[in-house]
């Protein structure tokens, strides 16, 4: 499924741990792993030449350093890694990157030890969700990428469609048990205003479900099919908690940038508060 396997460092100890757990999955997949560390274009107002020039190799050192001890890491797991250091906006340059070296697949690491800091972290994630067109692996600190369970969230769109193939696929390969979630976002005053429409948007998600239970059906993949009714975000990170699962798939619906991949979006939400890996797929 994935290839060749680009993962992004940005000198922080998350990218490190995102890069190591992503060893197993590279293995398993027999993927070639890039890694690149991008440096932010320097901003400044320096004039003098020689002073800038300064201020951007110092700018240059923990990105450096980063690939250095990346490289330190591959060695210590047996892993072979390409690496190099990028200058320029960093989401522009890892898309840029995972496109014209044909990566099946972006990994990161999420900044922050709690769910406020690793929502506020969002840019450089959030744009490069917007921006590529490469399924995403996002692994939090604390989170061990695993295979055994995982839940993936639809809602009838095609982007969650997405989500649903890589969930079979995973299955097939490594004999993932599988939750499927369709959650009903019902806000609570509808019942008192029109009790129809809430009940409307229950059938719906009920609907998607069964959509996908003839899917899994006719591929001969079981799969365990979880309605709820609330806050999408909140019980997609509730069950995974709550159920131990290894991995949560979820659909992004592509939009182009941070201004559209709005904050507090599902997704974002999800990859904010989420204790274990999230894979964002593409449609």
């Amino acid at each position: 499924m994935y290839e060749r396997i680009l993962v992004a460092l940005d000198g922080s100890d998350s990218s490190l741990h995102a890069l190591s757990e992503t060893f197993p999955l590279a293995r398993a997949e027999k993927s070639s792993l890039r890694v690149v560390s991008v440096v932010p274009p320097y901003e400044g107002e320096l004039s003098l030449v020689g002073v800038k020039q300064g201020v951007v190799e110092l700018m240059r050192q923990p990105f450096q350093m980063a690939l250095i001890d990346a490289a330190k890491l591959a060695e210590a797991h047996g892993v072979r890694i390409q690496a190099s250091c990028e200058q320029g906006e960093p989401h522009e340059r890892i898309v840029d990157l995972a496109e014209a070296e044909h990566c099946d697949l972006i990994v990161m690491g999420v900044r922050g030890s709690n769910p406020t800091d690793q929502i506020l972290m969002g840019s450089l994630t959030a744009r490069v969700i917007g921006h590529s067109r490469t399924d995403i692996l996002v692994v939090p600190m604390k989170g061990t990428l695993g295979l055994a369970s995982l839940l993936f969230a639809i809602d009838g769109s095609e982007f969650s469609d997405g989500a649903v193939q890589r969930a079979f696929t995973l299955h097939r390969s490594y004999g993932s048990k599988l939750f499927a979630l369709s959650v009903a976002d019902v806000p609570p005053h509808l019942y008192g205003v029109s009790p129809a429409a809430a009940e409307g948007i229950i059938a719906k998600a009920r609907e998607n479900l069964v959509q996908v239970e003839r899917q899994a059906h006719a591929a001969g993949v079981p799969i365990e099919p979880l309605l709820r009714e609330g806050d999408p975000a909140q019980l997609i990170t509730d069950i995974a908690e709550k159920q131990h699962m290894e991995l949560i798939v979820i659909g992004s619906h592509g939009r182009s940038g941070l201004g559209r991949l709005l904050m507090g979006s599902v997704t974002e939400r999800v990859i904010g508060h989420a204790g274990c890996p999230v894979l964002v797929t593409r449609s």
